[in-house]
């Protein structure tokens, strides 16, 4: 067991610039639903054949349908391919980790929206790899490296860009945790959205079961931990405490991190956690938020679940709690050019709403100062939170968890919250935020 359990500090990453439509464009990517609201950019049925193909048609396989990202063109209803640089790739935050033997270390991706640990490596074509700023993982370089004959993994999005390569194990330090024979997996092809992304590859920190190893799904970095009793048994959770725009001022509160095999008592700020039960049968931390509170009102949101993602920028829910919460903004719309609802940058905060979603039997407030997003141009912010379209659940992202300080508790499965701090009432929200 590791004997000494720290802080793992998050970094800015300097090559990240908020966009709206972009961080937009990149969930539609990662969770494939379909717009519910007029904009550019839809989800379509297409027809994929998998099977032999002569010179006219294809022979034998199979059909089926799958979901692809498309961009109308702005004079007509056509649709064509969506270009790389509308998505959002980059992410705001990344972590050091170090890998292989001796350590080198990488800036990775923590998302709890995903169960893989890539990374860039020397198995990429040198063409991609060339010029790049970006840390190569050789793993001839590595001592402890051992290749996993026979497994390969795959990450693939709507619009045909993806990810993928071969797996192997090595060691790796996570804020001083050393994870022995923890499975990587190496990149040897990365399309055009994910070379634009400013970080070493990704780390995930959500359930196993969505791991795309195949032909069998590898253990993540938190359930070794837990198996190798690098973390107690009376601990096996993480922690994320993600700075807030309230906090840049203050460097001590604004300090992002994880935590893992601890809570930290001082981010806790003297309060009592509360937990609730996570359905963990997709993979994701889920938990019931079965009701909104804007301006007061409470909305009933019957039967709503709500996942907790790292590596979502964005809030995404119903249509009906979007649209009240606008409301309840002077000047607040839908501006369909932009796929997003936005409002005047010159709001005071006691002009914003309180919004709190119930996570499981309670409420959490928003900090009000992390409603807008991003600048939208013309006087407008492009708010934080926005239209989950056609999925069924929740997406609370980082706009929702920089006001609390988040407990996965992996041992236990559930989530835990604590609320970091009340909604300011009396400055002006800045048009394009950054924390």
């Amino acid at each position: 067991m590791a004997t000494k359990l720290q802080r793992v500090k998050l970094i800015q990453n300097k090559n990240y610039q908020r966009s709206g439509p972009k961080s937009y464009v990149s969930l539609l990517h990662k969770y494939k639903f379909t717009p519910t609201l007029d904009g550019p950019y839809t989800v379509i049925n297409k027809a994929h054949h998998q099977g032999k193909h002569g010179e006219h048609k294809a022979v034998g396989g199979k059909t089926h349908m799958q979901k692809v990202l498309q961009k109308k063109a702005p004079t007509s209803d056509q649709t064509g391919d969506v270009p790389a640089e509308d998505s959002q790739n980059d992410s705001e935050y990344l972590c050091p980790v170090t890998i292989g033997t001796p350590g080198k270390t990488f800036t990775l991706d923590f998302d709890t929206g995903s169960a893989d640990l890539w990374l860039w490596s020397t198995e990429l074509p040198a063409a991609t790899t060339s010029g790049t700023s970006h840390t190569i993982f050789d793993p001839t370089q590595s001592s402890t490296f051992k290749n996993s004959s026979g497994s390969s993994w795959k990450i693939s999005y709507g619009d045909n860009s993806s990810a993928s390569g071969t797996v192997g194990t090595d060691v790796v330090n996570v804020g001083g945790l050393i994870i022995q024979n923890q499975a990587i997996e190496l990149a040897q092809t990365l399309s055009t959205q994910f070379q634009q992304d400013s970080s070493d590859g990704l780390l995930g920190l959500a359930w196993g079961s969505i791991n795309t190893v195949t032909p069998n799904p590898v253990q993540t970095p938190v359930e070794n931990m837990i198996s190798q009793n690098d973390i107690p048994k009376t601990s096996e959770l993480f922690t994320a405490n993600l700075g807030s725009v309230k906090d840049a001022n203050d460097p001590d509160k604004g300090e992002s991190f994880y935590t893992f095999g601890y809570i930290d008592q001082d981010a806790l700020g003297g309060q009592t956690p509360y937990y609730t039960p996570v359905d963990n049968s997709q993979g994701f931390w889920m938990f019931d938020s079965t009701s909104a509170v804007v301006a007061g009102k409470t909305i009933t949101r019957s039967g709503n679940t709500a996942i907790a993602d790292t590596g979502t920028t964005l809030a995404l829910v119903d249509d009906t709690t979007c649209e009240a919460i606008y409301k309840a903004i002077p000047g607040g719309k839908y501006d369909s050019t932009q796929q997003g609802y936005i409002y005047p940058s010159n709001t005071a905060l006691n002009k914003l709403p309180v919004v709190s979603f119930a996570v499981g039997g309670q409420q959490f407030a928003l900090q009000k100062e992390d409603l807008g997003f991003a600048d939208a141009g013309n006087g407008m912010t492009y708010g934080g939170i926005q239209s989950r379209g056609t999925m069924t659940f929740d997406i609370l992202g980082d706009v929702f968890l920089k006001s609390i300080y988040a407990i996965f508790d992996q041992g236990n499965t559930r989530f835990g919250a604590v609320s970091r701090s009340e909604p300011t009432q009396n400055t002006t929200i800045p048009a394009a935020s950054s924390s």
